[in-house]
């Protein structure tokens, strides 16, 4: 039976891949900074809480990293966890620089360190590209970050790189571009899109504040993308692949789809909110996954229009 440690569990992307890995028969481990006190309430979402070991880990505590993984010897190693939010990292620069670039370090030295083979996952973002235009971001676009999050990101993306070359590890970056679920926590501002847009339905809220609607992204399905994040793991060599659906749409058709799904029209309902607005934004957001389709074998089932439907109809139904 294999063994996987998934960092970050407790959130969207690690709930789903526990949910993964526990159907194709492996034994899963997820850490939290308190696994006492965290209520990992997607786990229990999913039916999955009690099916899961759970261990308490700090990220930026090479002792406590390297402890988990000698106690659970875990075969495949998932790197999820760290600060999450592009606009929070504005607000929290060094958490989030720490969460992510220490922690993403101390696990590639506690690898190195164990001299155990294991493979490693690194979860990077395509907020490393900066604004590309109408290009679609690939595995040879160079990165320009434009937020504390991004920089973060972009720095654990070389970390790994570094460390595949310098000493072998089987460590992979998945790129990936935005994905969303109903797991997604309300600081996200799809989430915040569909829980006003069915709160409105009901009666029980007037209006919807958004920033910036002319934004554009590549919005996919959570639970197809943590498939290619294992897949990363059962190749033969270890690389980095962007994770998307290879089309992009703007806010404001994301905000249309929602309302539309109840027959509303979308512009009685919408304020744009200047103070919404982050210091600095990626225009538009779009990746090429043609790399993952052909070796991984990975290709988005899903798109803008699917993920809009599926968040609302949770909520409803």
């Amino acid at each position: 039976m294999k063994k996987a440690l998934i960092c970050g569990i407790s959130g969207q992307d690690g709930a789903y891949l526990a949910k993964l890995l526990l159907q194709k028969n492996y034994l899963v481990c997820g850490t939290s900074r308190d696994a006492e006190l965290s209520s990992f309430k997607n786990l229990a979402f999913l039916g999955i809480k009690e099916k899961v070991q759970l261990e308490s880990m700090a990220l930026n505590d090479f002792r406590s990293v390297l402890q988990v993984i000698t106690k659970f010897a875990p075969d495949e190693i998932y790197n999820l966890a760290g600060q999450t939010s592009v606009s929070l990292s504005f607000q929290q620069p060094v958490e989030t620089l720490e969460s992510i670039i220490t922690g993403t370090l101390n696990f590639l030295e506690a690898i190195r360190f164990t001299g155990k083979n294991i493979k490693f996952y690194n979860a990077s973002s395509s907020e490393c590209f900066g604004d590309i235009g109408d290009r679609p971001g690939d595995e040879t676009t160079p990165f320009r970050p434009r937020s504390p999050y991004a920089v973060a990101k972009s720095t654990a993306f070389w970390e790994v790189a570094n460390y595949r070359e310098a000493y072998n590890i089987f460590a992979c970056s998945g790129i990936l571009f935005n994905h969303e679920s109903p797991l997604r926590s309300k600081r996200f501002v799809t989430q915040k899109i569909v829980e006003t847009v069915c709160d409105i339905h009901q009666k029980k809220a007037s209006q919807l504040q958004l920033g910036n609607l002319k934004i554009k992204r590549d919005w996919g399905w959570a639970e197809e993308y943590v498939e290619a994040m294992y897949l990363m793991l059962q190749q033969e060599q270890p690389d980095d692949y962007v994770i998307a659906t290879g089309a992009s749409y703007s806010l404001e058709d994301f905000v249309e789809s929602a309302f539309s799904y109840f027959n509303l029209d979308w512009h009685d309902y919408v304020i744009s909110n200047p103070e919404l607005l982050r210091p600095t934004d990626l225009s538009i957001s779009k990746g090429n996954p043609e790399k993952a389709q052909k070796i991984l074998g990975w290709k988005a089932r899903y798109q803008m229009g699917d993920v809009v439907k599926m968040m609302i109809e949770s909520k409803i139904i």
